[in-house]
């Protein structure tokens, strides 16, 4: 029995596989609400339930160093030796989130992606992975020839570089609420969308529509967005919708020419699929191919949206299901 999960700032996805034969079947799994723990191992205490597993691999919303992992946008420490002892395992890996995410989609079906660039070719080489949801998450899955290789980053939080007059506000306005530092996860993300939308409001792109603002009073505010900007039902969540993808797209491109993924740039998290119809309508790749000399270049790359949800619990998984023929 091994133990597979994906821990995020909002949600945290635990689950069973048992090997029967040559296939490993899920045999429970689980979903709950980070906030509602003080601790991951509050969670893996209920999930397990006294059960013992052989082998456990964690992706996990934060960097991980020496095998532990503080979460970026949660108050919880993650330790190696303590998920151990926990669950029984001889094994235990704990990997960024992403680098799960990475794991997991090399080792899905064709099926669970849409390509966004129609010329693109998908060649054997690097690959660019972009996760926006909670946080913005970013992996390099390298090719040397024979393997893959993948490099977990926080390149999300590397700073925000507006691309025109507008974003350039847009930036002007960030620094006021993170006078610090301004990164591409705090547009990039589901807090992201909400900065949107209250730049839009103080700079009176158009007027505030009391329904919208009404409902997020009631419910999460991005989820608001997101619906309403699908919809087309508010100007305001439209124009979010709009800059988010553009901005998305720019960030997309900017890790492509960093590692030159000729293995395709894949978008996975929880909005990209979400709101998948709407970036198919054109901003995300008019962001995503406005880089001047380099547009060719990158009009060459695939560009495609994983719709699994559970992409990174899956890389989690197989890593595990790995580690047991070692």
């Amino acid at each position: 029995m091994i133990l597979a999960g994906d821990v995020g700032g909002t949600k945290t996805l635990l689950a069973l596989y048992q090997q029967q034969g040559a296939e490993w079947l899920c045999v429970k799994k689980q979903q709950y609400a980070s906030a509602d723990f003080a601790s991951f191992t509050d969670v893996l205490a209920l999930f397990l339930a006294g059960e013992k597993v052989s082998q456990v691999c964690i992706g996990v919303a934060g960097p991980v160093v020496d095998g532990d992992c503080k979460t970026t946008n949660l108050p919880w420490f993650l330790k190696n030796a303590e998920i151990a002892e926990q669950s029984g395992a001889t094994g235990v890996l704990l990997l960024n989130d992403l680098e799960a995410m990475a794991w997991g989609v090399l080792n899905l079906p064709e099926d669970d992606f849409v390509e966004l660039n129609a010329i693109g070719k998908v060649k054997k080489g690097n690959i660019a992975v972009l996760a926006a949801g909670t946080g913005l998450g970013e992996a390099t899955v390298a090719w040397d020839g024979q393997k893959y290789h993948v490099i977990a980053s926080e390149g999300g939080n590397t700073d925000f570089a507006p691309q025109n007059e507008e974003e350039i506000a847009l930036l002007r306005y960030l620094m006021t609420l993170y006078p610090e530092h301004v990164c591409y996860e705090r547009v990039l993300s589901g807090v992201g969308l909400i900065n949107l939308y209250q730049f839009l409001k103080t700079i009176k792109y158009a007027p505030v529509n009391a329904e919208t603002e009404q409902k997020m009073q009631k419910t999460d505010p991005a989820t608001v967005i997101s619906a309403l900007g699908m919809t087309g039902e508010d100007v305001l969540c439209v124009k979010v919708l709009t800059m988010f993808c553009r901005i998305y797209g720019a960030e997309a491109s900017n890790l492509a020419l960093k590692c030159l993924p000729h293995g395709g740039v894949i978008l996975a998290g929880g909005i990209g699929a979400k709101i998948l119809p709407f970036i198919q309508q054109g901003a995300f790749m008019e962001g995503f191919l406005a880089k001047g000399r380099y547009r060719g270049l990158l009009e060459s790359i695939s560009v495609k949206i994983c719709t699994n949800a559970d992409a990174a619990l899956w890389g989690a998984a197989v890593c595990a299901m790995q580690a047991t023929k070692q």
